[in-house]
């Protein structure tokens, strides 16, 4: 398992635990995410879909709509099985911002708006970024998948 950023322990009480996924039907195609946030005894499930979108930006959208659910700065844990979003925001993102917006193929940013989104959130936020193997029983990703693909079906 890969965990990145700020060093916080799961065992930190104060902490927000957010668990994400996103689908697509197609790719691009109409797509869903979905979200479980955790503190102490309190859970909520949050999901919602798009038209004509990728499950590149689904994935982003599922912690984007997770972090709006907070009202003020929180220490997060974020747990996705997105190695885009995990690799996105921890390792790449500093190389885009430093070449305007650019891959190292000299290409735009895919998802650009998203990413510049998240990057504010990722700074208002103590976020602590964990990748998990997807559709491996994890119980909450399983959950979050399955809204993901429920909240598809709304935009067909």
């Amino acid at each position: 398992m890969e965990t990145t950023k700020k060093h916080m322990t799961t065992t930190d009480k104060d902490i927000v635990t957010i668990f994400t996924d996103g689908a697509c039907s197609g790719n691009p195609g109409p797509g869903g995410y979905g979200a479980i946030l955790k503190y102490g005894k309190i859970t909520k499930e949050i999901s919602g879909c798009e038209k004509e979108t990728t499950n590149n930006r689904m994935e982003m959208m599922a912690v984007i709509q997770a972090l709006r659910q907070l009202k003020r700065p929180c220490k997060v844990l974020v747990i996705t099985d997105s190695s885009y979003v995990i690799k996105g925001i921890t390792q790449w993102i500093k190389g885009w911002i430093k070449h305007n917006w650019m891959t190292s193929q000299k290409k735009p940013v895919l998802n650009r708006d998203l990413w510049e989104i998240l990057l504010q959130m990722n700074q208002y936020h103590h976020i602590e970024w964990k990748w998990i193997k997807g559709h491996q029983g994890q119980i909450e990703n399983e959950r979050c998948d399955e809204l993901a693909r429920n909240k598809i079906r709304d935009c067909i």
